[in-house]
This record gives C-alpha cells, structure tokens and sequence, in this order.
C-alpha cells in the first residue's frame, strides 16, 4: 500500500517523508508514530508562517507558531485543536518511556491526515482532489532506516526551502490570502471528525482541565475500570441502566458529572436533554463509588454533552459543551468554551444557592455608607443575579462612585457565598491600581475589604484557593487565556462573577494607541477579544459603565439600572458646566472653517430623545485632516496665548488638555510655559507637564497629580480620559477632535466631581476645535440649569 501522504511528494517531500514513517511504525512502535507526527505538525506551521510570508524569530517553537496563526487568524479553532493535540501528545511521546498505543496512534493519524488535505486545499493546489483515508495495514517487518536517511537529507534543504517560499509570498497579491481564508472556512464546514478522532481531543482537553482522561486506557467497558480515592478520573463507556455513558466524571470515590460526546454534525442541547439527563436517572452503583444524594429523580448533579467541536456563537447548538447543573432546575443549560476543572466541581458542590440568596436579602445594605442610587444600583444587580440573569449592565454618571458601588456588591456577594471568587476587570494598569487601592482604602465595619479577603492584584497571574477578588486586564488576560506559552491553564470555572470596569471600552480609532493596546488591531479586534475573556468563564458578568453604547448593549443587555449626569447634577452629587468658551476667532485665522455634518441617531418617540444605548459610539464627521492642521504652531500658540487669560496655575484649580498626539502634548507644554511667561506671569515649571503612557512611570504622575499641589495644569491625549478621579479638575481644554461620544463624555467626566475645598461650584469647557457643537446631541452631558441667560455666542472669544 502506498502511503496516505504520497500527495506531498514532489513539493512537499519532508511532509510525505515524516507521514509515511509515523504510518510505517503505528503498529510496532506507536511511540515513535506519536513523535513523528509531533514533528510532522511543527513542520507543516513552518510552511504555513513562510506561505504568509511571517518570519520565524530565533527560538520560535511550537506554541509561538501556533499562537502567530491563531492571532492572524489563519486557523480555525479546529484546527488549532488538531495542532494543540499533536503537540501535547508528542511532548508525552518524547518524554515518558514505553508512551504510546496503537490504537491511539491510528487516531492522531487520521487527525494529521485531516490536517494535511485541509493544507494542501488552502496552501498546496486549489484544485487539489483529496484521496480517501486508507488505515494502515500491519507487516510483520516494517525497514525505516531509509527514509529516516532520506529525512535527514531533506532537512539540510528545509531553511532554503522556507526562504523560497518568504520570497514567494513577499509578491503575493492580498486577495489570494484572503482567498485561503475562505477556502479554510468550507474545508472546516465540509469536514467531519471521526468519533475516534473526536475523543482523543476531548480527552485531551479534559487533561489540560486536570482530569485523567485517556478513552483507550480509563475504560470501564474494556478494561474494568473503576473509581479510585484521590484521584480525579473521566472514565470511559461507564455502565449505566439501558446503555453506557460516554464518560464519567470521578472526584476520588464520588460520581459528580456525565458527559455524552455526540457526532459532529449533532445538536448539542438535545443531546444533553434527551441522553445524559436519562443517564443521570439510570445511573446504579458498579462497584466501591459514591453517589450524591439525588436531586428529584437525578443522581448525578452536572451534566455535560459536546461534539468535541469548539463554541461558536453563531452554531451555539452544534458547538461548544452544553452544561445543566441538576441543582438548579430553574436555570437553563448553557454553552461553556471549556471542561469545569475537579476543583471548580468542588467549588460547585460546596455552594448552596436558595440559602445565599435569602442570605443576601437579610444583609444589611445601609453600613456602607452607600448614597440612594448606590443602594438601589447593588439591590437591582443582586435581584438580576438571584433571577438567574447572566448579563448585567449598570449606568452610572462619571463620578457618581462606580468603583465604590461596585466594592459593595462584590462584599455583599462573597460574605453571603452566593459568589465565590469574582474576577474585577479593567482595560488599563491605572484603573487597577486605582481599584485596589479603593479595595485597601473601603472600610467595612472598621476593616478595609483587602484586609478581610483576599485580593489579588495586577502583578499576580493566577488565584490562590483563598483568592476572592482577582484584578486584571483584559489584555493581560487574553495574553493568558489565547497566547500563553504555559501548559496550565485557566478553568472556565476560575470565577463566577466577573465586573467588567468602564464596559464602554471600544473607542480606538480616536486613541493614540499605547504599546499594550496595539495588541488589538482595532475597536472590533478590542471588543472581540474582550468578549471572548467574559464569554470563556462560567460566571455571571455586570459591566459598569457611564456612557453605554450599541457594542456595550449588545454584550450586556439595557441596562438594569441607570443613574444619569442630570439626575446626579441635580441631586447635588455632580456639578453642571457652563456653556463652552468657543475660539472662533483662533480658528478662522489659520483658515479652519466648522464644517456642517450629515446627523444620525436613534429616535425615542415616545420620549422625544436620542437613545444612546442603541447607537453606535463613532459619529461620522472629519477629524483625521482637521487635527493634523490644529497639531501646526502657529494655531496652538494663537490659542494658548487666549487661554492663559483664563486659567491661573497659582489657583487651587487643575486643568486637563487634549491633544491629539504625544509630540503634540510637548508642543502644548512648551508653548503654554511660554505663553505664561510673555503675559509677565510667574508659573512653576512643575506646574504644567505632560503625562501619557509615554512619560517615566506614568502611574506615579498619576498618583502626584491626585495627591499633590502640583501639577496644576496637565496635558494628556488618552491616559487619563477613563477613570482618573482627581476632583479639583475644573477646566477642560479640547485640542483636538474626535468621533467617539463615548470618549467624549469621558473626558468631559473628568470635571464633573463635587471639590468644596476649592469652592468648586461648576466646570469649564474651552473648546479651540469646534468639538463641544459636533456632539452635543450625543452626549448626556448637557447643561442642566443655565447659569446665564445670554445667548451662547456671547461667549465667543474674542
């Protein structure tokens, strides 16, 4: 019989030459096969990296190639389970003497088979015809001394090849990549898994959850096996009345899930209701396990079905792994992006949920000190919880106190035990600085929240078992959840609740990026990634936010509770601005004109308003070309000359600008310090400086200008739009434009905080680049009570 990987003889010989050895030794020495197709993966991600023209740095392995293809997404997730597979079963093969089964190793063989058409599909021949799969054949003498010479050969000739292919792939036109893509998509729609293949990956990934998972050897109808102590064991074909359950999960001697592993093209919630429930009722004692106490006529309480297929939102039904806790027969069952960890079943079972919601109702909410809407923002999130609602979303107007609401919640939560361990989610290093120092600051009954739980910070990668509150970013988090080197990983069942700080976070195309931040490529590669952190935990997720937009409501659902900027300006929490200060004259004097914009939004009939949630956050009008021209000199220093009539470094007030760039925060600072100087006023140099993420430790500028007298007068571009709480900001300067309402209000939120200590009684706006007229009715942020009567244009400078 020739070889299933004869294909790739010509082009691809180092291919056929790696198959054809794993195929010869599959039945004398199915360790070697493992290895061979380990080497035969990572030889074929090389192809793939040099085909898309992306160079291998020195010391690249296997993990980094996969995670490049994954992040330029050019392997579906079945895929990347195929290669994650290979990989994990390799390292097993190089590193335990005697590895290896054939009966495995025929599996991993179709799998690379499945591997290699869908390559040379998308980066062999487009009209290649695949052949059909032919299982090897066992011989009694099996010479593969040949093609290992044969291999060695080959390998001296590989880094020339790989250089050919770069060079190729350097003139290729960018429709042809975006053809392969389309290409991968049907090969993975077309393509169907064989059940054998399908449980070598589900074992698989039930080990990397820290199960023993092994279909072959862990075999109840095979080879007898049963449930020992201390062991956490997903034991195969397991008896059950009227059939066998696919696996069973064991906690030492305790029977505590049931999986049905279903085809491919199966719906995965009918499997569970019609199979594994009538699993969990048929369940009988075997030999020495331990059955739960049964809930109704269920013995078992978590159930799980799956067709090994990852989660797809858009194939939710035929994807992912459904999961129904038997406990709660009022909540639905849901997909899940992973298999629940032994330690997060015992979690699960020491949880008791009718008892920790009647908890929460008798806890006293009035020893926080918390004002009326605060009470009434936690009291709506507790009652969605208790409701079952898995998405959550509260607005709250910038300053009203989020962080503290949210300190609440999260107490009140873990000291009732109807939330274990709650992941704090932020988008920037500042904000979880910010927020673990409110977890140390917070007294409760005399002792601070840090103080009473446990609290893990930014620096801290994973929870401890004590661990109550994890804070982290989304982007560290995706760095370790989808591109981490580390062979531990997460288990979706690490947290059970998880608040999602500033949820609406989205507004990149008006950002200078930061480095961390230039791992998204734009606002949907941002919200897609941090969608996919709250969608991969099994956990209840509130975001909070002050401005919801279309892509916040989308994740989060309207909100449940909302507390706006006019209320709390009117309830005496916030204060309300003045009509902008305009610089007409500035503008039309370096020729910048206010262009008219064609209006959008979303109309509220019956209230007679703009809905806000349902629109998109970017307002369409110029913005690119107009702050490249107001980045000029001349400009900058016309209006800096005008605003340093207004503001005074010497008083207790603080001043935010905005630029649009970090050269362009210099310019500011230098000319502003000049400006000062030639109007005969005395300023400190300290006075005025810039703080980006581009400066020495921006979080200890930070923390000056919250803690400190100086500096007085900051100029920022992003750094500081979103959740820096520094109340004697009185004055708000807009240097540049932008699209985002959103980012808008934020900055604009930034000066709304009550300061009695320096008789703060309202904030000012100065506007040099028409911005405050493009999003006025975007924004929520409007005056509420007119301190003057006069027409706006009285307030043009002059």
């Amino acid at each position: 019989m020739s070889s299933n990987f004869s294909f790739f003889q010509g082009k691809w010989d180092v291919l056929a030459n790696l198959g054809e050895t794993a195929e010869k030794n599959v039945y004398h020495d199915p360790q070697t096969t493992v290895m061979k197709l380990r080497l035969f993966a990572e030889t074929i991600a090389r192809f793939i990296l040099a085909s898309e023209n992306i160079r291998e740095a020195y010391g690249t392995n296997q993990v980094d190639r996969i995670n490049t293809l994954r992040r330029e997404g050019l392997l579906e997730n079945e895929l990347v389970d195929i290669f994650e597979t290979l990989r994990h079963k390799g390292n097993q093969a190089i590193h335990e003497a005697g590895y290896g089964k054939t009966e495995e190793a025929k599996a991993l063989l179709q799998l690379t088979f499945r591997l290699s058409i869908w390559f040379m599909e998308v980066y062999g021949e487009w009209g290649f015809q695949a052949p059909d799969y032919a299982e090897p054949q066992e011989k009694s003498v099996m010479d593969t001394k040949k093609l290992q010479q044969e291999y060695f050969e080959q390998e001296k000739k590989l880094d020339d090849k790989f250089e050919a292919i770069l060079q190729q792939a350097d003139m290729e036109q960018e429709d042809v990549k975006t053809k392969r893509k389309k290409k991968s998509k049907n090969f993975i729609r077309k393509n169907q898994l064989s059940e054998p293949e399908t449980r070598i990956i589900i074992d698989q990934k039930l080990r990397l959850a820290g199960w023993e998972a092994d279909t072959i050897v862990l075999n109840h109808h095979k080879n007898g096996t049963l449930p020992q102590k201390n062991r956490n064991m997903a034991i195969a074909e397991w008896k059950v009345t009227g059939g066998r359950v696919d696996y069973a999960l064991f906690m030492g001697l305790k029977l505590v899930g049931l999986i049905e592993a279903k085809a491919k093209r199966k719906t995965i919630p009918s499997a569970l209701d019609s199979q594994t429930k009538l699993y969990a009722k048929n369940v009988k004692v075997i030999g020495n396990e331990i059955l739960l106490p049964p809930i109704e006529d269920y013995k078992v309480p978590f159930l799980y079905a799956t067709n090994g297929r990852p989660y797809l939102k858009q194939l939710q039904d035929e994807s992912g792994i459904w999961f129904w806790d038997a406990r709660k027969p009022k909540e639905h069952a849901r997909p899940l992006e992973g298999w629940h960890s032994p330690d997060d079943l015992q979690l699960l079972l020491s949880q008791e949920d009718q008892g920790a919601n009647q908890k929460l109702k008798e806890e006293d909410i009035t020893k926080f000190g918390l004002r009326h809407y605060q009470q009434n923002a936690v009291l709506s999130a507790e009652a969605a919880l208790i409701e079952g609602t898995r998405r959550m979303l509260i607005a709250m107007a910038t300053g009203t106190g989020k962080t503290r609401t949210a300190i609440a919640l999260m107490y009140r939560l873990i000291k009732t035990k109807k939330c274990r361990r709650i992941l704090f989610l932020v988008d920037r290093n500042s904000l979880g600085k910010q927020t673990e120092d409110a977890l140390k600051d917070t007294k409760i009954e005399g002792l601070s929240f840090a103080d009473i739980y446990d609290v893990k910070s930014l620096e801290d990668i994973t929870p401890e078992v004590a661990t109550k509150v994890q804070i982290a970013t989304v982007q560290g988090m995706v760095r370790r959840l989808f591109y981490s080197n580390d062979e531990t990983m997460l288990s979706v069942g690490q947290y059970d609740f998880i608040i999602v700080d500033e949820a609406h976070r989205g507004y990149t195309s008006d950002q200078e990026m930061s480095e961390e931040e230039l791992e998204f490529r734009d606002q949907d590669d941002y919200i897609s990634q941090y969608r996919r952190v709250i969608d991969y935990f099994d956990a209840a997720c509130l975001g909070l936010t002050a401005t919801p937009a279309l892509h916040t409501t989308d994740i989060f659902g309207m909100p449940i509770f909302k507390y706006s900027y006019s209320e709390a300006v009117l309830d005496g929490f916030l204060v309300d601005h003045e009509p902008p200060y305009l610089f007409k004259t500035e503008l039309s004097q370096m020729g910048i004109t206010l262009e008219k914009d064609e209006e959008v939004e979303v109309f509220d009939v019956d209230e007679g308003e703009v809905i806000l949630e349902k629109m998109e956050d970017t307002i369409h009008f110029e913005v690119e070309q107009f702050n490249r021209r107001v980045i000029t000199e001349p400009f900058n220093k016309a209006v800096l000359n005008k605003l340093v009539d207004y503001i005074d470094p010497a008083s207790k007030e603080k001043t935010f600008i905005f630029a649009v760039t970090d050269q362009h925060a210099d310019l500011i600072v230098r000319l502003l310090k000049e400006a000062f100087k030639e109007r005969g006023d005395e300023v400190e140099d300290d006075a005025i400086m810039k703080i980006t993420g581009y400066i020495y430790k921006p979080l200890e500028a930070i923390k000056r200008l919250k803690n400190e007298r100086l500096p007085k007068v900051v100029v920022t571009v992003d750094l500081l739009t979103t959740g820096i709480d520094v109340p004697a900001i009185t004055n708000i300067v807009f240097l540049r434009r932008i699209q985002s309402r959103i980012l808008y209000d934020q900055m604009l939120g930034r000066a709304t905080r009550l300061c009695p200590d320096i008789g703060k009684s309202h904030f000012n706006i100065y506007d040099a680049v028409g911005i405050y007229d493009k999003l006025q009715k975007y924004t929520e942020m409007k005056p509420v009570v007119k301190k003057r009567i006069l027409p706006l244009v009285t307030y043009i400078i002059l």
